[in-house]
């Protein structure tokens, strides 16, 4: 069997065309990524209004005031507490505003 004589410029120019056999792929493996449109809707603006609320000790809401009657809040949560009854606080509510 005769042997073939492959010279260093065949195997340089064997393995560039190789790279550029795969480059070509890749360019024709990327596509153009679709931008997709976004579904979400626009935000609603909420209005909330601030209020105390009178709760007992299990967290129920008891009574709610005006956030301006603070003093009413405060004397409602002492007349519920009193007498050995369970403890009563006042806390800040916030509840959303019907539109109208």
């Amino acid at each position: 069997m005769a042997r073939r004589v492959v010279s260093r410029k065949d195997l340089i120019a064997e393995a560039e065309a190789g790279e550029a056999e795969k480059a070509a792929k890749k360019k024709k493996a990327k596509k153009k990524a679709t931008k997709r449109k976004s579904k979400a809707k626009a935000a609603v603006d909420v209005r909330m209004k601030l209020y105390w609320g009178v709760f007992s000790q299990n967290l129920k809401r008891v009574a709610v005031f005006e956030f301006d009657q603070k003093d009413e809040a405060e004397k409602r949560a002492e007349e519920l507490s009193k007498g050995g009854k369970s403890p009563h606080f006042v806390q800040k509510v916030k509840e959303e505003i019907a539109e109208e």
